[in-house]
């Protein structure tokens, strides 16, 4: 890197410009950066084939393209079909210098693995990067496009994308002063997933050290229910499910058959009846991703990895009150869906004990907040411990304050404070105006411990011991408790998680 923000990549070289959000100047942001060939033409549904290279300094002040993807759910980026399709690209957030080996974040975004971009200006790095950490966001293919059951191609075309990226990472982040040999994976929701499928993905060996997981979902599909997903999909755009005949719809063509299949997907008879955010899950079985990787974790297949893991307390009511219609017919028809789930019968009694003023509705949020994130991410935790691993787990308790307390702590307000971004536009609508001194306070206590854990291993308390679950509670008072204190764990004790 030199004084004109200029770095030689394997590519070609690129130009970067100083962060507008960056305090001091410091921080150079990087946009837009390919890190492999558009995903389209005779590279549809291929593995991520080599970005192509370019003459002269190539400006790299605007972001680049989201990967083709609808608008059915919060966080979904813009995009219509005059979008560029050029979609594999990356960001570099900077305050180091070349050769300066600073800890290097590599951030996978979420969106159920249908919407979202690298380029959400939640996920702005520039007070992480202010920190010591170069940070690096990542666009992959999503929905059909990444996780889509082709026949002849391989799944999880999604997470080969981040293992490209994480290739170019290795291959080029010296030259904007991070280091390739302390590189940490984050990610959240669908990106947490993914950071936790490449942490057991014999693709990605050796190319991080470390993984950062908020609200990990414990959400995978056989490859049986993936091939059933691709014939109802082709179904509905009216060819049959060949590579070539899909390869010949324009992806707005794809995304409308998928959209069609969830409208049809939700959950009916006895049950609480809801849609379906997504058909889509990273796919168990193949080589991308043999196994879960809780069974892997629990072996202790990836010891030698740091993991830093934990959720928020009321995940699930970001989604029933800001647009999922739910209808339940009464006690009996969620006792019904806590049975589908895995729960045991007198299950709606226990969570009542717990939550003795809770509606129908606040039960129905608790329980499938633990279903989907709460139980999965603890378990990979005390798994990876079991396992010979260095885990440390947290809960984010901190309560929204908007729509008069009703989101409480819920699936990804824990970002803004993470990514120290309070000031976005998610972070001050789930603050309800301007965050306060605590929030705020809150909020440089999580960056430390993002930069401390990627920088070292270690965000600042104790890990999580075989037996002793340590938890972090994250809130605008941070306490320890020693031993989970969920109390409604031995619910779960029994349940397995399988892949659907």
């Amino acid at each position: 890197m030199d004084a004109e923000h200029t770095v030689t990549t394997v590519n070609g070289r690129v130009r970067g410009v100083p962060s507008p959000r960056s305090r001091d100047g410091r921080v150079t942001v990087y946009r837009g950066i390919p890190y492999a060939a558009a995903p389209f033409g005779g590279h549809r549904f291929a593995a991520p084939a080599p970005a192509p290279s370019w003459e002269g300094t190539r400006d790299c002040a605007e972001f680049g393209p989201p990967p083709p993807q609808g608008d059915q759910l919060i966080g979904a980026a813009h995009w219509d079909p005059d979008t560029s399709l050029d979609c594999l690209v990356l960001n570099v957030w900077t305050p180091a210098a070349a050769g300066e080996d600073a800890p290097v974040l590599v951030w996978i975004h979420g969106g159920a693995y249908i919407v979202g971009s690298g380029s959400e200006a939640l996920y702005d790095g520039t007070r992480l990067a202010e920190s010591g950490l170069v940070v690096v966001s990542v666009n992959y293919r999503l929905g059909f496009e990444g996780f889509g059951h082709v026949p002849g191609r391989p799944d999880n075309r999604g997470l080969l994308d981040q293992a490209a990226a994480l290739r170019w990472v290795r291959d080029n982040i010296a030259g904007f002063g991070g280091d390739p040999g302390n590189v940490t994976i984050a990610g959240e929701s669908a990106g947490a997933g993914s950071v936790v499928c490449l942490m057991t993905s014999p693709e990605t060996r050796g190319l991080f050290h470390r993984v950062v997981a908020h609200s990990v979902p414990g959400d995978m599909v056989t490859a049986d229910v993936a091939r059933s997903v691709s014939e109802a999909v082709a179904r509905a755009a009216g060819v049959p499910l060949e590579a070539d005949a899909l390869a010949a719809l324009a992806p707005e063509k794809i995304l409308a058959a998928t959209d069609e299949v969830l409208s049809g997907s939700g959950q009916e008879g006895e049950g609480v009846r809801t849609k379906a955010f997504t058909c889509y899950a990273p796919v168990i079985g193949g080589p991308e991703l043999p196994e879960p990787p809780l069974e892997a974790v629990a072996r202790g297949a990836v010891a030698e990895t740091d993991l830093l893991v934990g959720h928020n307390t009321e995940e699930y009511r970001l989604f029933t009150e800001l647009g999922q219609q739910v209808q339940i017919d009464g006690e009996e028809a969620l006792a019904h869906t806590a049975s589908r789930l895995g729960l045991g019968e007198g299950a709606v009694e226990a969570y009542r004990s717990v939550y003795p003023d809770a509606s129908l509705h606040d039960l129905f949020n608790e329980i499938r907040g633990d279903a989907l994130f709460c139980e999965y991410s603890v378990r990979l935790a005390e798994a990876h411990a079991a396992g010979g691993g260095s885990a440390y787990f947290f809960r984010f308790a901190a309560q929204s304050r908007v729509m008069e307390g009703r989101l409480g702590a819920c699936h990804a307000f824990d970002l803004p404070f993470a990514f120290g971004n309070l000031d976005c536009d998610l972070a001050v609508f789930l603050c309800d105006g301007e965050p306060d001194a605590g929030l705020r306070a809150l909020s440089e206590r999580m960056v430390a411990a993002w930069s401390g854990f990627a920088a070292t291993g270690d965000p600042g308390w104790p890990a999580v011991r075989p037996g002793t679950t340590v938890v972090r509670v994250w809130d605008t008072e941070d306490s320890l408790v020693e031993g989970d204190a969920s109390p409604v764990r031995t619910l779960w004790a029994d349940v397995p998680i399988p892949s659907r």
